[in-house]
């Protein structure tokens, strides 16, 4: 029911159904492999402690610590 509703939403399904699942879902093996690329970005972004507690209340200001984390994490 939770794939429908989202397939109805126009999301599509990137991560597999599990083996013992008698009717096999359809999903985009190359977006899933590549799923682990942003995974590893979110893990390096919680590394700078400001980003992963939220200290700014203003969102401009929060995103533009999340701009300096990634431009500084691309850099090195």
């Amino acid at each position: 029911w939770f794939r429908k509703a989202l397939k109805d939403k126009g999301v599509d399904a990137y991560i597999p159904g599990r083996k013992q699942r008698k009717t096999p879902i359809k999903y985009d093996k190359r977006r899933y492999k590549r799923k682990n690329r942003i995974e590893i970005m979110f893990g390096r972004l919680k590394d700078w402690r400001r980003v992963a507690t939220r200290h700014d209340r203003c969102p401009a200001v929060f995103l533009s610590a999340i701009a300096l984390a990634a431009t500084v994490i691309y850099w090195l």
